[in-house]
């Protein structure tokens, strides 16, 4: 049975940061074939990716990650235990996931573009 791994800081969307998440719903087909919640990590902070340092980490035993943001060095950590990552813009893990499982493509993360407004000063001249 195919396991996908959720980042979801909530148990209720897809959440962004995967290397720090702590929080993941594991996914995947009953009998009947239905998406269902097979599993819920609910980890301690050393137990983050970006904090772990032992050799088997609980996502390991995932085939697919979904989430809405990971760093390189997470994609290759997951990569190197035969874990696929796939970011996605889509917030809902049901949805995402059944997407995924039909072949269909998922939205994809529009990148960041952090244009912050500044203000021009109006400088007065006295008098």
């Amino acid at each position: 049975m195919m396991k996908i791994a959720v980042t979801s800081q909530n148990f209720r969307t897809i959440t962004p940061h995967a290397g720090k998440c702590r929080r993941f719903l594991i996914l995947g087909r009953n009998k009947q074939g239905e998406l269902v919640e097979l599993d819920r990590l609910d980890l301690p902070k050393e137990m983050s990716m970006h904090e772990f340092k032992g050799l088997r980490h609980p996502l390991f035993d995932s085939d697919i990650l979904l989430t809405a943001s990971a760093g390189q060095g997470f994609i290759r950590r997951l990569q190197q235990e035969q874990v696929e990552v796939i970011c996605t813009s889509e917030t809902d893990p049901y949805l995402a996931a059944d997407a995924f499982l039909e072949g269909q493509p998922l939205p994809e993360v529009e990148a960041h573009a952090h244009h912050h407004q500044q203000s021009t000063p109006i400088m007065l001249k006295p008098g």
